[in-house]
């Protein structure tokens, strides 16, 4: 018979595989865990769209490579590169042309530097704790890519012409044909040599919704075989969130906060859009939302009209605080750049003040450290005395509650609610002042004033 002691090592494994099975380890890191099928990293994070071109009087990475340092302080997390291959000259608009009408999918923009600079830029920023992803235009190329001399099959032919066609109306892009097989498996190829080559962290796709839903689910899938990457799609339709995209653009959410600003809609009325989400999307679809953006700022004079002066503030505190939620910075909204920038030309942001970079701090800081700001945690509405100005609610999870109340009006407001979740001690994030809240308290709230209490 053996000893006792030439069993012990027997005994101690027996142990430990028994605990295995009652309680499986999942041996991941922060970068391939998931939650709600989304990387986990997005849910409590953020994107800052940079506009390389514009960024800076080089117009470079090198030179964009500078400001990491600022961004990471103010709790930028992913970094969105609007896109960043060669321009086509063909049918160019204005004098550098559009971002949007790629020559080639593989390589640089030169007016932006070389490939090493690029991937000492993704180098750096991944050093640095950011992530990075890239702009896509997988609709159409531009009117000189090489494609339509060497596979012309793979654009949408013109009957009347022979030619290839446009995309919409954009006279500096041809249309691709996703009928085509080979392009598909093109496209895709071309998709995975940014992972491979520069360590992406996933892509934002330009006109994803009409790229058909079929190529998407197959794509989607293929590229996170290589990696646990955040896929954003320009759209908003909630077939592009079934296709496996983590994010659609909050369009219609941005459509509303816009007819609110103006006083054309209450609001309340964002109700409306919530319930649109909840009805019609998948389940966990996730929101990117904005107060501007490239098209927004340029074309519609976002946010320095649409929400002039004081009245961004709480339109910006919602982007951040809301069920859904991923939130969007554009280059220069920290500044505030306050006019349109030039899409086809050299037009330098100019920063030196920041004026509002400590206030998005301070919401990017809280949205990373409290769950119930993660973009999956609960939300309860808090019906107030004054509804038709004011938005009220509450973001939950687990133990983490955090409230939320908006003015969104040019007048100052008493604000009551008599929901029992309003109780408990709690700090305001921007005052810093800590209240024992009760149910009826009173809230004053300024023209256009927002107020964030982190509960204790």
């Amino acid at each position: 018979m053996r000893s006792i002691k030439n069993l012990l090592p027997f005994l101690v494994f027996v142990i430990l595989i028994s605990s295995c099975k009652s309680k499986p380890v999942e041996l991941v890191t922060q970068d391939t865990a998931t939650i709600d099928g989304h990387p986990a990293w997005i849910m409590q994070g953020n994107i800052y769209e940079v506009n390389v071109r514009q960024y800076t009087p080089e117009g470079t990475f090198k030179a964009f490579e500078k400001h990491l340092d600022r961004l990471k302080e103010m709790g930028v997390q992913t970094l969105w590169f609007m896109p960043i291959n060669p321009i086509s000259k063909v049918d160019r608009k204005g004098s550098l042309g559009s971002y949007y009408a790629v020559s080639s999918y593989t390589a640089v923009n030169p007016e932006f530097g070389t490939m090493d600079d690029w991937k000492a830029l993704v180098k750096e920023a991944h050093e640095k704790g950011f992530k990075v992803i890239i702009d896509w235009v997988p609709n159409h190329t531009g009117a000189d890519h090489y494609w339509l001399e060497k596979h012309p099959a793979f654009y949408v032919i013109d009957s009347a012409t022979g030619k290839a066609k446009m995309a919409a109306d954009w006279a500096d892009t041809r249309k691709l044909n996703y009928a085509n097989p080979e392009l598909r498996d093109t496209m895709i190829a071309q998709l995975k040599f940014w992972i491979k080559e520069s360590d992406l962290d996933g892509f934002r796709c330009d006109v994803a919704s009409d790229v058909p839903d079929d190529f998407w689910k197959r794509c989607i899938s293929e590229l996170r075989k290589e990696k646990n990457i955040f896929m954003l799609a320009e759209g908003d339709k909630p077939s592009l969130n079934a296709d496996g995209f983590d994010a659609t653009y909050g369009w219609n959410e941005f459509a509303m906060l816009k007819r609110i600003a103006k006083g054309t809609r209450s609001a309340s009325a964002l109700d409306s859009s919530l319930s649109r989400i909840d009805t019609s999307f998948p389940k966990n679809t996730l929101r990117m939302l904005f107060t501007s953006n490239h098209d927004e700022n340029t074309w519609n004079k976002a946010d320095y009209e649409t929400m002039p002066g004081e009245s961004h503030a709480p339109f910006a505190v919602l982007t951040q605080t809301m069920k859904h939620a991923v939130p969007l910075i554009y280059s220069g909204q920290e500044e505030p750049f306050l006019r349109a920038i030039k899409f086809f030309d050299k037009d330098t942001i100019t920063f030196g003040k920041y004026a509002r970079a400590d206030f998005y701090k301070k919401l990017l800081a809280v949205r990373k450290s409290n769950e119930a700001l993660s973009s999956n945690a609960d939300f309860v509405r808090a019906n107030t005395n004054a509804d038709d100005k004011v938005y009220a609610y509450f973001r939950q999870m687990n133990n983490k509650k955090v409230l939320v109340i908006l003015n969104f009006s040019n007048t100052a407001v008493k604000v009551q609610s008599h929901i029992p979740l309003i109780i408990g001690n709690a700090t305001e994030l921007f005052s810093g002042k800590s209240e024992d809240l009760k149910r009826g308290s009173e809230f004053d709230l300024k023209p256009w004033g927002y107020l964030v209490y982190e509960y204790n």
